[in-house]
């Protein structure tokens, strides 16, 4: 084993920091950089704007000064693509070098911004954003499932609110927010739950929270993979994003059923504040009470009223009384008077009930019913022949010969129809096609670029056409056009023209001056 050489000088930690910084700034003092802007959350408290320049293969720690910023042209966002002035320097409590930028100019949208717009668009095509098919969440939910990292600050802060406002049953799905396997547990977990049986032994949630902390676009761009978007719009259960800070905007928020700003903020759209829920029904139960409580006494009221307003039941029942008595009295003598009278009929009609009349009687309806037989008889052969005669006339109209010929008739009028037809559309095109030319003609004759291509030219101030000098005002934009393009000009002189001095009135007609 070899042992380092006595004569090799011993540096410090901060020499060798300080020498690698002099090193960087002597070599990079002045640089343009070209990269995409990451993890940009606006200005600092002190001013100064920390964040990224990276492509495909490396990335550069960036400051902006408060004193550079609001030099900039260009401000900074998340996702541009920039080319990025200043001067390289190291940062020796963290033992990292970053760009001091001076200047900022914008290079174009980056590929994950670039990716993202193009997946957001191919998704929103297929509808799943639309908020036609967002569900309502429910307002008191018995079981809440959370897909999130169970080791981080996010399932505390979720837990701690749920507890604060309606503790309820909370199930973790626990799974990795970042990484490359981040974007398939998310989705597995949101498949997870709505394949839960309402009725198994653990129970299904009533709606799923999906939660993560903020970062920058590369550390949430697992909830912009395509297999969670469409997870999250395969899910039966009302689902409610709250991944990054508010300012933190993912695929997954406009496909979710509600997006909350912070994990926090999920857990209070999720339940509503039991304290506040039980003094509601408490009020309710108690105005109830009160209304219930009136409602019978007004009832008492009225109908102790309605009682008093009534008469006696004796003053009711009198005359009711008085007649049913006389018609019992009555009833007696009724019953013998129907009967006598009802005798005397059947005695009169037992004298007219004698064998003779019975058979004269029978022979008469015989005599009746051979007389309906014989003219059914006839009715019949009528008929019958009637039917015929109908039918042989029907024969002879339905020979094959007539019924060519008439076909034949009706070929040669339909086809002498078409002709006819076919004459007058052609005119008539030929019509339309002659007055569609002579409006062309009158169209391209009225133009204004007609007169253009003969050497005049068209004076626009703004959007408006310039009809005078006296519109122009002095250093306005006009733009000139001419039949082969447009010319811009500013004006070097303008107003309104002045007009000519009037004339005294002379000694020819009008009176001259006094003085």
């Amino acid at each position: 084993m070899s042992t380092p050489a006595k004569n090799v000088i011993d540096y410090s930690v901060s020499e060798i920091s300080g020498a690698v910084k002099r090193a960087v700034e002597d070599g990079f003092s002045y640089v343009r950089v070209r990269g995409e802007i990451s993890g940009f959350r606006g200005q600092h408290s002190s001013g100064h704007c920390y964040f990224s320049l990276k492509d495909d293969k490396a990335r550069l720690e960036a400051v902006v000064w408060r004193t550079a910023f609001g030099r900039l042209k260009f401000k900074p966002e998340e996702g541009i693509e920039v080319i990025a002035t200043g001067r390289l320097t190291t940062f020796p409590g963290q033992s990292k070098y970053q760009i001091v930028i001076d200047a900022l100019e914008p290079a174009g949208i980056g590929a994950l911004m670039a990716l993202l717009e193009d997946r957001r668009k191919k998704l929103a095509a297929e509808g799943l954003f639309d908020d036609a098919r967002k569900r309502p969440l429910p307002y008191l939910p018995r079981v809440i499932g959370v897909v999130t990292s169970p080791t981080g600050a996010v399932i505390r802060d979720i837990l701690h609110r749920l507890a604060d406002r309606f503790p309820v049953q909370v199930l973790v799905w626990p799974v990795r927010v970042q990484g490359d396997t981040s974007a398939a547990e998310v989705a597995a977990a949101i498949h997870g739950f709505n394949a839960l049986a309402p009725t198994g032994d653990m129970p299904r949630p009533d709606v799923i929270i999906v939660a993560r902390g903020g970062g920058s676009l590369e550390d949430l761009w697992s909830f912009n993979e395509e297999v969670v978007v469409r997870a999250v719009a395969d899910s039966t259960i009302p689902l409610i994003s709250a991944v990054g800070h508010e300012t933190d905007w993912t695929l997954i928020d406009q496909v979710s059923d509600r997006r909350a700003p912070t994990p926090t903020a999920a857990a209070e759209i999720a339940v509503p504040v039991r304290s506040e829920l039980l003094a509601t029904v408490d009020t309710l139960a108690a105005r109830h009470r009160g209304a219930a409580g009136r409602l019978i006494e007004s009832a008492r009221r009225d109908l102790l009223a309605a009682a008093r307003a009534l008469p006696r039941a004796d003053d009711l029942l009198a005359i009711p009384r008085r007649s049913l008595d006389d018609l019992g009295s009555r009833l007696g003598r009724g019953l013998i008077a129907n009967a006598r009278t009802h005798r005397v009929a059947y005695e009169r009609s037992a004298a007219r009930l004698s064998v003779t009349g019975l058979e004269r009687f029978l022979a008469q309806g015989k005599e009746r019913v051979a007389n309906l037989d014989d003219r059914r008889d006839r009715a019949l052969r009528v008929a019958s022949e009637r039917r015929r005669a109908d039918l042989a006339s029907t024969a002879r109209r339905l020979r094959p010969q007539p019924i060519r010929e008439r076909i034949a008739r009706d070929q040669i009028r339909l086809k002498d129809a078409a002709t006819a037809s076919e004459r007058c559309l052609v005119a008539l095109v030929d019509r339309n096609r002659r007055q569609l030319g002579a409006l062309d003609q009158l169209l391209r004759s009225l133009s204004y670029r007609n007169v253009l291509a003969r050497g005049f030219a068209l004076v626009r101030a703004g959007d408006r056409p310039v009809h005078s000098a006296g519109e122009v005002a002095s250093g306005a934009a006009l733009d000139i056009e001419f039949h082969d393009g447009h010319v811009s000009a500013v004006a070097t002189s303008g107003g309104p023209a002045r007009k000519p001095p009037r004339k005294p009135p002379g000694p020819s007609g009008t009176q001259g001056s006094l003085f």
